[in-house]
């Protein structure tokens, strides 16, 4: 009786797999390899029979396209070496991308919600003319991020800053055992553990009291993480769910735009962001009670919308952006200024790389960086190695055990001209570590969700916080000292 029940699950495995998603995935995708490499295989025939001629032509004109699209110099590069060394693949390739329809779609998606709710994130003018007033440097970043970003700066946020995950998870429960009115949630990673299952059991209990409860994730998550019909789980739980960027059996170029941002709203008065994901491993910094938890309000709602099956333009915030009277406790330091921002692949506009660069070039007497990884363009090289150069302490904490080797061997390709130029480069001896921190001057600082690589300065959608003269800014100096008492100097 045992055998044949062992047997029997054993046929139900069996055909568990036979007849999968994952075995699905990987044929479907194995097809349109295939007819790619018989389109591919068929021209290359052609190409040798007749010599350069059409061929030789189209690489050309190509080559002049890609020369005058506005996009970073090295992706530039990485397109004209395929199409004028190899031209048949090059050309085919290229063409296959410029011809993804499912990219252009959610561009437009985007871009309409974003310029529909642009009413919710108006710049208070008076805020904008006392920064410039004190600081005109800071001021015309800000503009920048309101124009081209649509991302006001506020001068009232309460900024609290927990170098590690151990300090910052019990503040986490407490705040969202406090919510009354919503709970809104955006993650990269949600991973079951002890983390997102004592965080899932407040979720479920407020939502069973009336609280509107929203989690949205990444696509990639239900190719690692958590079963394909996990939505169905949370809506059972009165969670409602939805996923950014479902994973596809399709070849196509929005599969490489993932959802990186870092988002956690409780009230309109409390916001969390950062490195952290929703898994045992990671850290967390934190923004509360201010207005500047507006902006990562209208941020979830924007994705939340976009991910709808139709998606909701005509969706009102204006409830979601009320939060009474939290900012008038006399206990709250508000001094300073913030900016909230997220950044878009779609869009062309690189925020998070442009921000990064003004804090390097306006540094004066110190620039200090933490990151996980370090994959960088030419702009990001020239940043780092002037500013050393010209005598500002240009320092980058890196991980000393990485967690994806081909990128800890790309980042040390960067060591040697850095270091040459006076760049101090540090290792985490302890472990890993998935902070994204600027801090510069004693008064500037970014933290969110930004890596220094191209993946997250150009392919995915991210979030951080700029913070200026904020006392916090001395928090997050004093954690970079720390831990660099912890680092090997290369």
């Amino acid at each position: 009786m045992v055998a044949e029940e062992v047997r029997g699950k054993g046929k139900r495995g069996l055909l568990r797999i036979i007849f999968g998603r994952t075995t699905f995935f990987i044929l479907f995708m194995a097809l349109q390899i295939a007819v790619l490499a018989w389109i591919y295989f068929w021209l290359d025939d052609r190409y040798q029979a007749y010599g350069y001629g059409a061929f030789g032509l189209v690489s050309a004109v190509l080559a002049i396209r890609i020369l005058n699209e506005k996009q970073n110099a090295s992706f530039k590069m990485a397109w004209l070496v395929p199409v004028l060394l190899f031209p048949v693949f090059g050309c085919l390739f290229y063409i296959f991308v410029q011809l993804q329809m499912e990219t252009k779609i959610l561009a437009k998606r985007i871009a309409d919600i974003r310029i529909r709710t642009r009413s919710y994130l108006k710049q208070n003018e008076a805020i904008a003319a006392k920064l410039m007033k004190e600081n005109r440097r800071n001021a015309n970043l800000s503009r920048y991020l309101s124009e081209r970003a649509g991302y006001p700066v506020y001068d009232r946020t309460n900024f609290k800053y927990y170098p590690l995950g151990d300090d910052f998870f019990p503040d986490l429960l407490e705040e969202l055992k406090a919510a009354e009115r919503f709970i809104f949630l955006e993650y990269f990673i949600i991973q079951r553990g002890e983390m997102w299952d004592s965080v899932l059991k407040i979720l479920e209990e407020k939502a069973a009291a009336g609280v509107d409860v929203r989690v949205l994730y990444d696509g990639m998550n239900s190719f690692s993480n958590l079963p394909h019909d996990y939505p169905k789980e949370l809506e059972a739980r009165g969670v409602r769910c939805r996923i950014f960027n479902p994973i596809r059996p399709a070849i196509s170029t929005s599969q490489n735009n993932r959802d990186h941002r870092k988002i956690l709203v409780i009230d309109g008065h409390t916001a969390f962001t950062g490195g952290v994901n929703l898994a045992d491993e990671y850290i967390n910094r934190k923004v509360r009670f201010g207005e500047a938890v507006k902006s990562f309000t209208v941020m979830f709602l924007q994705m939340w919308s976009v991910c709808a099956f139709r998606p909701e333009y005509d969706f009102d915030y204006g409830p979601f952006l009320d939060t009474g009277d939290h900012f008038h406790s006399p206990a709250l330091n508000m001094d300073g200024y913030s900016i909230p921002f997220s950044d878009s692949p779609l869009d062309g506009e690189p925020v998070g790389h442009q921000v990064y660069l003004d804090i390097i070039y306006q540094a004066r007497r110190y620039v200090y960086i933490m990151t996980p990884y370090l994959i960088l363009d030419d702009d990001m090289v020239t940043a780092l190695t002037y500013a050393a150069k010209r005598g500002v302490d240009t320092v980058i904490v890196m991980p000393h055990i990485p967690d994806k080797k081909y990128a800890f061997m790309l980042a040390h390709s960067y060591y040697p001209e850095l270091m040459e130029a006076g760049v101090k480069i540090y290792e985490y001896l302890p472990g890993f570590i998935h902070s994204k921190t600027f801090v510069s001057d004693d008064e500037k600082a970014v933290v969110g969700s930004i890596n220094m690589d191209f993946r997250s300065q150009y392919l995915n959608f991210e979030c951080a916080v700029y913070i200026y003269k904020n006392p916090v800014v001395g928090d997050i100096r004093a954690d970079f000292d720390e831990t660099l008492k912890k680092c090997v100097r290369m």
